[in-house]
């Protein structure tokens, strides 16, 4: 709800340790907009001293009502000044609010410069560039003798920061509410705000290339900035526009569906923020009726979707999942597809080793980090050479050539001269990009126990999966034969690798021998190859992995 009043819903009063205030004399709703103001004086931001800014500042003071100008030098100013234009000048420098998008001017105005600080503000000020006043809109339901709040800085900060940049800008320490919580509270809290900073740097880092590349990690940054907002409380101004940035992302990728739910909830919280007339509103109210026409549609269309393509019926938490692609856990039946790009991903899709990416790593204390899943590298053996150390060429599953580097104590030769061969599969668990000083980036390979090279190519490692995927998955009791086709529930197992199902011996004999499994059989009898639950993460594994699902490194 938002609305104005010409009944005054707040008063002037002294406010204990904070001089003057603005105070609610009755409840105001959240959404209500209290101040809608134009300045009385107006000044370049973040430019030096110089004459002409005193005089400018002067000649507007002494052009202000008698009322205005009385309020004006009431103001509080941290300023020491000798003389009426620095005392102006002071006032100005202490107290003046942001005008333009941009900021590039700031302002003095009566009512909104009394509002004080706080880390945790009931109230969001903002510069309206539609209406060209200052606003100021309830964030939660405020009540009566309540003080009206509004966050001076710019940036959410952790404690320490905010209380440095206060100090410097403004003479004053907060040490209320939020700054005063017990310290193991405001640790958390202050974890929580690097947190969300830290996943702004990385859903911006890549740009264009990353929401086409990468968008599934993009969009699970921001599910995590989200959960952390809502966390650290709803009301916060940076939720609007960690919706609009899974709008985009979503919409680049053709999902118009997910698009225009994301860009509806980005514009509620901007309405109830700062108000149904700002630019924020009009324009992406605009996106969310019609997601297809933001200038990044189109650039791929890998999650094709229509604009009504939203389930009914779900739960919350349901629903959720599939707003944000969450992966649910697979069946306890189901053999791992190693199409999956979250589990086997190619390798412009790994971590980084100097970087925590949160898609693939979780922390308690927001220190130390381990692995939150797994996750296993498939590249293909394109040459092989032995100097100091074994090192390989390798093509992942997107054709990228890269090279591997083994620092293992035996520099690579744990590995049978058998297995290195030039077509063979390389399989990697928790892989990570390495940075090498002498060549492009790869993979530097130090624990024997983490990798297995499997005796075919890629693409027919691809290949015979798919078959796994079709012929071996049960659903709802059914199974579908590798010899025929037909889909039973009396189907017989393959008692040599039993992976495969078939109708009677006739569909075995043809799966045999027509359809190639004489020569997979023996590959899928290997645990390693399929058999782990990759989704179910309980602690690190290693090869083998029958024999290691339960060990650590």
């Amino acid at each position: 709800m938002q609305s104005t009043t010409g009944n005054p819903i707040y008063a002037l009063r002294d406010v204990p340790g904070k001089g003057k205030g603005l105070v609610a004399i009755e409840k105001i709703s959240k959404g209500t907009r209290i101040l809608s103001e134009e300045p009385i004086i107006t000044v370049p931001r973040n430019k030096p001293d110089s004459e002409q800014l005193r005089i400018s500042i002067c000649q507007q003071v002494d052009a202000l009502s008698e009322y205005q100008r009385r309020a004006f030098l009431s103001i509080h100013n941290i300023h020491v000044y000798r003389n009426t234009a620095e005392q102006y000048l002071g006032i100005v420098r202490t107290n003046a609010l942001p005008i333009k998008t941009n900021g590039s001017e700031g302002g003095i105005f009566l009512e909104a410069c009394r509002i004080n600080h706080a880390c945790d503000n009931n109230a969001q000020k903002n510069w309206n560039g539609n209406i060209k006043r200052h606003t100021v809109y309830v964030l939660r339901d405020i009540y009566k003798g309540e003080e009206i709040t509004i966050y001076y800085l710019g940036v959410h900060k952790n404690r320490e920061a905010r209380n440095e940049a206060l100090q410097a800008k403004f003479g004053f320490i907060y040490l209320y509410r939020l700054c005063s919580l017990p310290l193991e509270q405001s640790q958390e809290s202050d974890r929580r705000l690097d947190e969300i900073y830290r996943l702004e740097g990385l859903i911006g880092r890549g740009g264009i290339e990353g929401i086409l590349s990468s968008p599934l990690r993009s969009l699970y940054y921001i599910d995590q900035q989200v959960r952390l907002y809502n966390k650290q409380g709803s009301d916060d101004a940076g939720l609007p526009r960690a919706f609009l940035d899974a709008a985009q992302i979503v919409i680049a990728n053709g999902d118009l569906g997910r698009g225009r739910i994301f860009a509806e909830r980005a514009v509620s919280g901007w309405w109830t923020a700062l108000g149904g007339d700002i630019m924020e509103v009009i324009e992406h109210g605009t996106l969310a009726r019609e997601p297809s026409k933001h200038k990044l549609y189109g650039l791929s269309m890998k999650w094709r979707t229509t604009v009504d393509v939203a389930p009914r019926g779900l739960e919350p938490s349901d629903f959720e999942d599939w707003l944000w692609k969450r992966e649910k856990p697979k069946h306890p039946g189901q053999l791992a597809d190693l199409r999956s790009h979250a589990t086997f991903p190619g390798f412009i899709d790994l971590p980084d080793e100097n970087d925590v990416d949160l898609d693939f790593y979780e922390s308690s204390d927001m220190v130390t980090y381990r692995p939150r899943r797994h996750w296993c590298f498939l590249g293909e053996i394109a040459d092989f050479a032995t100097l100091l150390r074994l090192q390989m060429e390798i093509k992942d599953v997107n054709g990228r050539k890269i090279p591997l580097y083994f620092y293992t104590d035996g520099r690579g030769s744990e590995l049978a001269p058998a297995q290195v061969q030039r077509g063979y599969t390389v399989a990697i668990l928790y892989a990570q990009r390495h940075a090498f000083m002498f060549c492009e980036p790869g993979i530097r390979h130090e624990d024997p126990r983490m990798i297995k090279i499997f005796p075919l190519s890629l693409h027919e490692l691809l290949a015979l999966n798919d078959q796994v995927q079709q012929f071996s998955i049960e659903l709802d009791g059914i199974r579908m034969c590798h010899g025929c086709g037909r889909k039973a529930a009396s189907l017989k197992q393959c008692g040599k690798c039993s992976s495969f199902w078939y109708c009677d011996r006739a569909c075995q004999g043809a799966g045999w021998t027509e359809k190639g499994h004489k020569a997979n059989c023996k590959l899928l009898k290997d645990p390693d190859l399929l058999v782990l639950k990759w989704d179910e993460f309980d602690n690190y594994i290693r090869f083998p992995l029958y024999a290691a699902e339960d060990s650590e490194v």
